[in-house]
């Protein structure tokens, strides 16, 4: 039976179902409800601007999304972007899922993070993108309903969130500060993390190996 959210259908197969039960087993409900939201309100902002796009792959890259903050499969030596993008890649390739979707799917998890560049490219890079702003920042609000946006909640609540999401942030990227260089999450670290120093672009080129 599908699942209906807002007017939006959670795609009912194989790989929706599953995607969703290795979320759900990796990480806590914080991130699984966030994970959620952010494919419903991809999809609403699609609805809106009448575009087209391939909802299990938005699926899979919003449920996948922030993986590499579980304690599962978080690295100490890369992005938690491309954590969570490669275990995604893994998966949809798992699953036969050719290569250039699996890429698309890698592509909108490892530039989530990344203002404006994804929201020129496919629908399912710009859409994840525009379902993380809207969760996270509150970016593209007055964009769906107010109709729209309670029914998203009232299926997966978000209680405390903004606090609770720092907090996941932190306890994801505290042990590799060094990944957090010249992206949005340096900021975190800096308000949580006592004795952060945030890489500085200019330093490290008047400091690099050239002599001029």
């Amino acid at each position: 039976m599908t699942d209906t959210v807002a007017g939006i259908d959670i795609p009912d197969t194989v790989l929706v179902t599953e995607a969703t039960e290795l979320v759900r087993e990796a990480a806590n409900p914080l991130i699984y409800h966030h994970s959620r939201r952010v494919f419903l309100f991809g999809s609403l902002r699609a609805r809106h601007q009448k575009l087209a796009f391939d909802a299990e792959l938005l699926y899979v890259g919003a449920m996948f999304h922030d993986l590499g903050l579980t304690t599962k499969y978080r690295r100490a030596d890369q992005r938690f972007e491309i954590d969570a993008a490669d275990e995604a890649r893994n998966f949809l390739r798992s699953h036969g899922i050719g290569e250039d979707e699996a890429d698309t799917v890698w592509t909108s998890i490892a530039l989530h993070t990344t203002p404006e560049i994804p929201l020129h490219m496919a629908p399912e890079i710009a859409l994840l993108t525009r379902g993380v702003e809207l969760d996270v920042l509150g970016i593209g609000c007055d964009a769906i309903t107010d109709e729209e946006r309670v029914a998203v909640v009232a299926s997966h609540p978000r209680p405390d969130f903004k606090n609770e999401i720092l907090a996941a942030f932190t306890d994801g990227l505290e042990d590799r500060p060094d990944t957090t260089f010249g992206n949005v999450k340096a900021d975190v670290l800096a308000h949580f993390v006592p004795g952060f120093v945030r890489g500085d672009f200019v330093d490290v080129i008047l400091n690099s190996a050239w002599s001029e």
